[in-house]
């Protein structure tokens, strides 16, 4: 179990990210994260103080620099340092290409691409003096796509991208950039899923916001940091699939 070590996540109330602030708490961290979502956010925090974790919420719009720059105040003010910075924090909104509106391509890159950088900068302050792992949550559609995806998927390229920019940028600091893309991951009713949703992956199951957070974790890991600058792909073997029918 890692001890006195901190971790920030953003997008952390819900789904995946949920999964991440618990696995980092559950590991001795003390984990600050960050969500739109009030209400969720207080009560996954107040869920972990309850088990006995080191758990705080901020309230803030990812999307909204100002917002970040208000929230890493404060952050400043009670924290040394970070250790690790998982940027998850997204939305995943699909329109029609035709009808799809300039605001509602800056929604998504705003959020989804533009967060990372505004996070990223302020948090790589904090990791400085003693280093630490950025991870950044991309997605499988950064390298293959269904139709009207364009915002999600060029923001999620635009990650991985990103990812590898800064490992190069922040090398000189020992702080080490790495993504992970999640292919398929079920977040919620994960009973209901029928049986050929599981049978079409190689490893005959959909995934787990768990199977993300274990893999955050083994990148945070000091041990690990020869992996840097790279692009973790865990989809169960979908995108190694041939889809070719005969």
């Amino acid at each position: 179990m890692l001890k006195n070590k901190t971790a920030l996540v953003t997008g952390g109330a819900n789904g995946i990210g949920k999964a991440i602030v618990e696995e980092f708490a559950r590991n001795g961290f003390s984990v600050i994260f960050i969500d739109k979502d009030k209400e969720m956010g207080q009560e996954v925090c107040r869920k972990g103080k309850e088990q006995g974790c080191q758990i705080e919420f901020k309230h803030c719009d990812v999307s909204d620099p100002i917002d970040v720059e208000k929230i890493f105040t404060e952050i400043k003010d009670d924290y040394d340092s970070i250790d690790v910075l998982v940027n998850n924090a997204g939305i995943s909104k699909f329109k029609n290409f035709w009808e799809m509106k300039v605001t509602d391509w800056d929604e998504v890159i705003s959020t989804n691409l533009s967060s990372i950088f505004y996070i990223t900068k302020e948090a790589a302050l904090m990791m400085k003096e003693r280093g630490g792992s950025i991870i950044n949550i991309a997605s499988t559609r950064a390298a293959m796509s269904e139709p009207d995806t364009e915002a999600y998927s060029a923001s999620k390229g635009g990650i991985v991208a990103l990812t590898h920019a800064l490992a190069m940028t922040l090398s000189e600091n020992y702080i080490r950039v790495n993504s992970i893309s999640p292919g398929w991951i079920q977040t919620e009713n994960y009973d209901s899923l029928r049986e050929k949703d599981h049978f079409q992956h190689p490893s005959k199951r959909v995934g787990k916001p768990e199977d993300i957070a274990k893999a955050c974790m083994f990148l945070s890991k000091e041990e690990n940091d020869f992996m840097n600058g790279e692009n973790l792909v865990i989809d169960g073997g979908m995108t190694r699939k041939m889809i070719y029918e005969h």
